[in-house]
């Protein structure tokens, strides 16, 4: 029998108030920690106006990551908010899905304004068709492109001034919607400009697709700090103690009569969620709104099965991670490449490139052959002093 761990009058409380309590539970498990610090660590020490890049497969808890990060900054930064109202701790905007196909800067300018609480932000722009055609610095420029550059401008101030710990851009892997003219390297180049501009480190937080944004450029990776967030495997035994503990976890957390039995199904929960533990806690949750609607003292089997994901859907996800976790490994075929571009020895940590020898003369010198025409005399410094006087 499991220990219940929440708390007990939840017991009589409505369906939807018990719900709404799981709903609302996060563990912090290993992977999880390990994120958040590594996190945590990048925005402290990285260079004003970097860019941070969180990757992970979908459902693996990666809004959670970001959640748990604006509260630690939060928690931290109140000596400084008490004293400097004006300031605040963070911003956070969700990258949006275009239903054009085209990523809109012109509303993620909006909406980053609009999380900062900024005012007046429709007057921040020149609305079409008003544009004062006698100023011909506007004149030339079409009305949509005077509205996103106006937004823009009106999102460094801000950030100047209020003047966050961090910007974090959630779903960021929604950049890449672009029209087909439009270079990747440009959407990118926005948001290393304005993190430049306000001197304002920016997190980019999505799937394995943003491996393309951080690869785009040298520069760009040479400014940018990289961490992994990844599902739990099965070829280590260690990550599938952890895996059958956070099951117990969740088990003891689940406001029925009867705590479930979920390690007698654990191959099932891990076979349906590939080990990213958000992917399980929202089964858990459609499960759990099953048993409370049948009035059901616990969670069987049953309501697993009904709510789980399709084979179909945990092979397209499975397929997606494995490539993502393929190209951000870094194994030894990859540093066997650089070295060898390099010009440095396979497999010896800080040797020097090989030099083709030098013919070398019998005092030890480097001979140098130079052929000179009939009467032309070789490059050589004249002695100077009273002997050379004497030729003149």
């Amino acid at each position: 029998m499991a220990n219940i761990t929440f708390p007990g009058e939840l017991l009589s409380r409505p369906p939807a108030e018990r719900l709404q309590y799981f709903q609302g539970f996060t563990m912090a498990h290993p992977q999880l920690q390990d994120a958040k610090d590594a996190l945590m660590t990048a925005i402290e020490d990285a260079a004003p106006g970097s860019l941070v890049f969180v990757f992970g497969p979908t459902g693996v808890g990666k809004t959670t990551l970001r959640l748990r990060a604006e509260q630690l900054i939060t928690q931290k930064m109140l000596p400084e908010l008490d004293s400097d109202p004006g300031r605040l701790p963070y911003v956070s905007v969700e990258a949006i899905a275009p239903e054009t196909g085209i990523f809109s800067w012109k509303e993620h300018f909006r909406r980053m304004l609009a999380s900062m609480d900024e005012p007046l932000i429709d007057f921040k722009v020149v609305a079409p068709g008003l544009t004062d055609k006698r100023d011909t610095k506007w004149y030339q420029v079409p009305d949509s492109r005077v509205m996103s550059t106006r937004l823009r401008y009106a999102v460094e101030q801000a950030l100047s001034f209020r003047r966050p710990k961090a910007v974090f851009l959630d779903e960021a892997q929604h950049l890449a919607k672009m029209s087909s003219g439009r270079r990747l390297l440009d959407q990118l180049d926005v948001l290393k400009s304005t993190a430049s501009r306000t001197q304002t480190v920016h997190v980019l937080v999505g799937t394995y697709d943003l491996l393309f944004f951080r690869n785009l450029s040298g520069q760009l990776s040479r400014r940018s700090v990289s961490i992994h967030f990844p599902r739990y495997r099965l070829d280590d035994e260690q990550e599938i103690d952890i895996f059958r503990n956070i099951l117990l976890t969740f088990q003891d957390q689940l406001p029925l009569q009867t705590a479930p039995d979920l390690l007698t199904s654990w191959q099932f929960l891990y076979e349906r969620s590939i080990g990213c533990v958000g992917v399980l806690k929202e089964w858990l949750t459609r499960a759990l709104a099953q048993a409370l609607r049948g009035n059901q003292d616990t969670l069987t089997f049953a309501h697993l099965e009904v709510t789980a994901l399709s084979v179909v859907q945990c092979q397209q996800m499975l397929s997606e991670a494995k490539a993502g976790e393929m190209m951000f490994a870094e194994g030894h075929d990859s540093r066997s490449r650089l070295q060898e571009e390099l010009g440095l020895r396979e497999g010896v940590f800080g040797s020097v490139p090989k030099r083709s020898p030098q013919p070398e003369s019998a005092q030890g010198v480097p001979s140098r052959s130079k052929k000179t025409r009939v009467g032309e005399r070789n490059a050589k410094r004249d002695r100077v002093g009273a002997r050379s006087l004497a030729y003149a």
